[in-house]
């Protein structure tokens, strides 16, 4: 199966399990791995033929930004379900939501759900 892949999508979003995150917000990374047949957008050079990748960018920071969600893991599902509601050609996807900061006393360089999701 062919992929296209959006790496690093960043946004600003109310999510966590604490008050404050959810009050202050944070930024928060995205990255998606679509699985879905390129053959004919790639012969015919058509847009038509695959998906529009600002148009992905734009459905995932409305997610992002506009919801809220205690886990990232819930943010992540969120994200994989629109995205294979909306975008009929794309047969699976994988979806990490990074959290880069989060507010722990330990020092590391963040937090990162992944899953994967097909349809049915």
């Amino acid at each position: 199966m062919d992929r296209m892949i959006i790496r690093r999508m960043e946004y600003y979003g109310y999510h966590g399990v604490f008050d404050e995150e959810r009050k202050l917000g944070q930024r928060f990374y995205v990255d998606l791995e679509l699985e879905l047949d390129l053959e004919e957008a790639g012969k015919q050079d058509d847009l038509s033929k695959t998906v529009n990748y600002a148009e992905i960018h734009m459905t995932v920071k409305e997610i992002v930004e506009k919801k809220s969600f205690k886990l990232i893991e819930a943010l992540a599902e969120c994200i994989a379900s629109t995205v294979l509601d909306t975008y009929t050609r794309v047969d699976a996807l994988t979806v990490a939501v990074t959290k880069p900061h989060p507010p722990f006393d330990i020092h590391f360089e963040g937090v990162t759900a992944q899953l994967r999701r097909s349809r049915k």
